[in-house]
Order: structure tokens, then sequence, then C-alpha cells
């Protein structure tokens, strides 16, 4: 049976968000094309239909989850987002969490259209929290940098400790704390 265009196009839609997901689980090296075609419901043989290599579909995918958490952060003010973000809840979603968060370290092992999407996918990160009233409105760039990397960091750190430490709450607090106390300075925010 003859696959439309249409239906091909969603299909591939549906891969890169399978292995967005699972690739934010478990790393880029813990997912084989197999298990993740498997999981989206497609054979392995169709996956070069779609993509030349495991590596596009790293790019694409870092790049879809990259935009996707942008879309959900993007229309926030700086106290929602830091209390969002800097959160047991978003630590303990790795999948549904942020890209950043889960794949940074990995990213940087990868090649450069990999690297790329990310730097474009922060670029757009920090334009969405940067928008009129969004959360890093007003903020000079090295601060809504500073801020994206504090956060982005204390997820990075309490995911490094087991689910159930102690230490993995403090980090999260410490770090909303040490965020979000400048920002009630007048000169932080005036």
């Amino acid at each position: 049976m003859k696959v439309t265009k249409a239906q091909a196009q969603e299909n591939r839609a549906h891969i890169v968000e399978t292995a967005s997901r699972l690739f934010r689980e478990r790393g880029y090296d813990g997912v084989g094309v197999a298990e993740l075609m498997a999981t989206a419901g497609f054979t392995h043989g169709g996956f070069y239909k779609h993509f030349r290599s495991k590596a596009d579909l790293m790019a694409e995918a870092a790049a879809s989850g990259l935009s996707r958490t942008a879309a959900k952060t993007g229309g926030v003010n700086i106290l929602e987002f830091v209390e969002l973000y800097v959160s047991r809840e978003h630590r303990d979603a790795r999948s549904d969490g942020c890209t950043m968060a889960a794949l940074c370290g990995d990213a940087a092992r990868q090649p450069e259209s990999i690297k790329a999407a990310f730097a474009n996918g922060i670029e757009g990160f920090l334009a969405a929290l940067n928008h009129e009233g969004a959360a890093l409105d007003g903020l000079a760039r090295d601060r809504q940098i500073d801020i994206l990397a504090h956060a982005i960091g204390a997820i990075v750190l309490s995911r490094a400790c087991p689910d159930d430490s102690p230490l993995a709450d403090e980090i999260l607090e410490a770090c909303r704390t040490a965020i979000l106390e400048p920002l009630s300075s007048p000169a932080e925010t005036g």
C-alpha cells in the first residue's frame, strides 16, 4: 500500500516526537534506531525513508524539543518561569521536560549539526522568554543567559542525585532562591 505524501509527513513528525521524548529520557546513546522505530510503531527499515542517519534525526528531534520548550514557557513571567522550570515536577519529568536540561551534556559530544540545533534552540528559547511581558523581558542579555544557565544547571545537578535524595531538592531550592533573590531588587527589574 502506497503512503501519501501527507501521511509520510505525519509519520516523520511522529518519529521525531517519539525520538525527542526517548532522547530526553535516556540520552542519545541510550536509544537505538530499531527500538525507536518500534516505539513509534514502525519497522526499523522504514527509518532510512525518513532520515539519512541517526544524527540527522537527533538534530531534528533536538530542534523540535527546544521549540516545544520555548513555546511552553514563552508566555510566563520570570517568577512563573523559575517556579515551573526549577521544580521537582520538571526534574522528574525527564521525557517531557526541557531538551536542554536533558541533553546539553550529550550534545557537546555530538556532530556540529546537533550543536547547531542546540545553539538555534537556545537563541529561540531566549527570544521566547524575552518578548514583551515575558520572563526575561527588560533584563540584559548576559543576565538572561545567566538565569537560563542557572535554571538548566539546577535541573542537571538535581537529576544527577538519586531520586529520593534530600540533596536533589536542596539543589533546586538553593538555585531557585539564588535566581529570584536578585530579581527582587529595583536595579535588576527596573
